[in-house]
């Protein structure tokens, strides 16, 4: 363990003798490009010496006299390298004595944009970088950059739970203190006008000289934590377990050990929310039929009880007709609709239209389905929506959507599994849009 990490004050472990291990944190960094974003993740690896000794000897030899680039431990691609920038999402982990970590770097281009949608699906908290030596901090009314907020905006649609704002580069400035304050009025007028729920914080970092990261900035008009001792404290998402039941069917597989008929169907998939323990009343989704758990498998093995995160079969204590793609559920928590309204990320260079078809897939079923209507657009520089026909590549509108085939639907604000469906291009096949769901109909 790193000198940095050994300076942190000490704190209840994963390891304290009674204590409940706590999940890892999924987190992801995201903002605009060139703001720090992979150098920021190079500098946690570093500090916490999750970098194997050939990788840090390469990054040595590259630098020869130089400072180390740590941008590089993330930009991995030949591609990303000669020109500098972050293309792809690259998933790194790294664990302290008080948590493990699983990070994925988002590309900051407006170009890649779905990629970082792709990340912050499945993150419980999102990083947002500012670079506030791109911002006019002395001016009256302080302009944060476009994909700042698109990206802040973006987390928040897609409920990641917690928002941490890292405003980046305090050592290129020549007043820090006063830089940041006015930068961290922003970013709070921002998030009051966005309506961002889960603002956990604004901190001020370096990531090319480490300030603030690992350990706290030893500056006397700053005296939050660090970004790491931050991030040790935020919830992840499958430490609640509570709600119903979601377990989308992603393969039925037939034990036939047990004899001629009598072969046991185990219907596997990862569940999405809530738990399960034998004898519990499930609902089989779009059939309507009811059954009962008789057993619980996990890795071969029978297992007592399963929980939201964990991949788990379901041995029915009835032969029914399920196949990849249904859902299992607690009875009476889904509702099958054809129709709703939803949140619409557009990630397309070719723009969303009203009357055009697409697949949607909703857990691990594709059907088809039409944009009956888009109703607004919103403007990231206003907040408010305007009237819209279409929404171009990184537009976010609300629309209402016809599915060829009634699916088992949640809004997203109570359910981000059951709530969400992706967007393809039918003849491109291309990753489009993102549709939150915001109503049924």
């Amino acid at each position: 363990m790193s000198a940095a990490l050994d300076a942190l004050p000490s704190r209840r472990t994963d390891t304290t003798a009674g204590a409940a291990p706590r999940r890892a944190l999924r987190f992801l960094t995201a903002g605009s490009v060139d703001d720090g974003k992979s150098t920021l993740i190079g500098r946690l690896l570093y500090d916490s010496r999750a970098i194997l000794a050939d990788q840090l000897d390469a990054l040595q030899a590259r630098a020869g006299d130089a400072p180390i680039d740590l941008s590089l431990l993330t930009d991995g691609l030949e591609s990303e390298r000669e020109q500098g920038i972050t293309i792809d999402v690259a998933f790194r982990y790294f664990a302290t004595r008080q948590r493990k970590f699983i990070i994925a770097d988002a590309p900051g281009h407006e170009q890649y944009t779905r990629n970082m949608v792709t990340a912050a699906a499945g993150s419980d908290a999102a990083v947002v970088l500012v670079d506030i030596t791109k911002i006019d901090w002395r001016a009256a009314d302080v302009a944060l950059l476009p994909q700042t907020r698109r990206h802040a905006l973006l987390a928040n649609l897609l409920r990641v739970p917690s928002i941490v704002f890292a405003v980046n580069k305090l050592d290129a400035v020549d007043e820090p203190q006063a830089a940041f304050e006015a930068v961290r009025a922003a970013l709070q007028r921002f998030a009051a006008e966005a309506g961002l729920r889960g603002l956990a914080g604004i901190v001020p970092v370096s990531a090319l000289r480490g300030d603030n990261v690992t350990q706290p900035l030893q500056a006397s008009w700053y005296g939050g934590p660090s970004l790491l001792q931050l991030l040790e404290q935020l919830p992840a998402e499958a430490d609640e377990p509570g709600g119903a039941l979601r377990l989308p069917v992603q393969y039925v597989a037939r034990d036939d050990a047990q004899g001629v008929g009598q072969q046991a169907r185990t219907l596997w998939g990862r569940i999405a929310q809530g738990s399960v323990v034998p004898g519990d009343a499930v609902q089989v989704f779009p059939s309507l039929q009811l059954a009962h758990v008789r057993e619980l498998r996990r890795a071969g093995q029978r297992v007592e009880r399963a929980r939201a995160g964990e991949s788990a079969g379901l041995v029915l204590d009835r032969q029914l007709d399920v196949s990849r793609g249904d859902w299992i559920a607690t009875p009476g928590s889904l509702r099958a609709t054809a129709r709703l309204s939803a949140t619409l990320a557009w990630l397309d260079t070719e723009p969303a239209q009203v009357g055009r078809r697409y697949w949607v897939r909703h857990g691990n079923r594709w059907v088809q389905a039409r944009i009956a209507s888009i109703d607004h657009c919103l403007d990231i520089h206003s907040l408010q929506p305007v009237p819209a026909h279409e929404l171009a590549v990184n537009e976010i509108g609300r629309v209402t959507v016809e599915l060829q085939q009634a699916l088992p639907l949640q809004t997203f604000a109570q359910d981000r599994t059951a709530g969400a469906l992706i967007v393809v291009d039918p003849s491109s096949h291309r990753t489009s849009g993102a549709l939150l769901v915001d109503a049924l109909h």
